[in-house]
């Protein structure tokens, strides 16, 4: 039996036989903001001061040392009973990824192309490359004057600049034309390869172009070819060219996707087919809406991509390869 309180006494004051240790105080005083590594989150502390980089899965984390909220990591206190004072970051209970067929566990950390290392998070898979890409040539070291062995003649915001510079040379980075519209700065991902390459595919991307102005990700269908047995017979090659970049059927159809058919038939403009290794991409296109109609269950709309031109190229990728406009300079 546990002794009987004294007037005034809290019962947790009695029970707790060790005193935790303060990890934060106030007013804050900050180190330099750190440089995390490719993939580590720059956050604020558990103490709401300072920023720093956030503990990754199996690092020791505390009251002002927190797991990376981006990945899905807690602090687990478990083994350090009863202080519950020093924790080990861990991942909470979620779905996995499934990527080109393979399916990945909530957490774990994997490579499905030679130049990126990607996590599962949550469903969503995130990469980054695992290279460091060289600065291009500085124009620093074309300023006269004589410096030590390895001191640079730079000041820091030139370096600032520099790697600004260099980082926009990568391919992965997109500068896309921003628009505002309504307060609100439109910014958008470019759209995804089909995800078929005959019949009705998806491809999405990510934009905030909405009432909200939040980043989400939008769908649209997309139709390159129809699945034909034999395409060459029904794509006529001029004589003395070895590509036909777009063609059309004799005439208009309804398009069907997931049991329902479009309430008007159209006729639709396809990519062609090379004799030679090329394949036909679209080039130009611009967005319609359909309206389905499904028996007995009522209509619903989807946005489309609607082909106007097409582009035949050398380099191809398989639908769905999310590396496959990604390359080293």
């Amino acid at each position: 039996h546990s002794p009987p309180l004294k007037p005034g006494e809290n019962p947790s004051e009695t029970s707790e036989a060790h005193q935790r240790k303060e990890l934060c105080h106030w007013p804050c005083r900050c180190p330099p903001v750190p440089t995390c590594t490719p993939g580590v989150s720059l956050v604020k502390d558990g103490c709401g001061c300072c920023k720093v980089c956030a503990k990754q899965s199996g690092e020791t984390c505390n009251e002002a040392d927190i797991c990376d909220p981006h990945k899905g990591l807690y602090c687990d206190y478990s083994e350090d009973e009863p202080r519950y004072e020093t924790g080990v970051c861990a991942y909470l209970i979620a779905v996995g990824c499934e990527l080109n067929g393979v399916h990945y566990l909530n957490g774990q950390t994997f490579q499905p192309n030679p130049l990126y290392k990607c996590l599962c998070v949550s469903g969503a898979i995130g990469c980054t490359p695992i290279f460091t890409p060289k600065l291009a040539a500085s124009p620093c070291a074309r300023v006269t004057g004589r410096k030590k062995p390895g001191q640079s003649i730079c000041g820091p915001g030139q370096h600032k600049q520099l790697q600004s510079t260099n980082y926009r040379l990568m391919s992965a980075y997109r500068s896309l034309p921003l628009v505002l519209k309504k307060k609100c700065l439109v910014q958008a991902t470019p759209w995804t390869p089909c995800s078929r390459t005959c019949g009705i595919g998806i491809s999405s991307r990510v934009t905030n172009e909405n009432r909200k102005c939040e980043m989400k990700k939008e769908k649209r269908l997309c139709f390159i070819q129809p699945c034909l047995t034999n395409i060459l017979k029904t794509i006529k090659i001029p004589k003395g060219r070895t590509c036909q970049p777009t063609f059309q059927l004799p005439t208009a159809e309804k398009l069907v996707f997931s049991g329902c058919s479009t309430t008007q038939s159209y006729k639709l403009t396809f990519c062609g087919v090379c004799l030679d290794k090329r394949c036909c991409i679209p080039n130009k296109s611009t967005m319609t809406t359909l309206q389905f109609e499904c028996p007995n269950e009522g209509f619903f709309k989807w946005k489309m991509m609607w082909i106007t031109s097409c582009v035949c190229q050398r380099i191809c990728s398989a639908p769905g390869d999310i590396f496959s406009e990604l390359k080293v300079l």
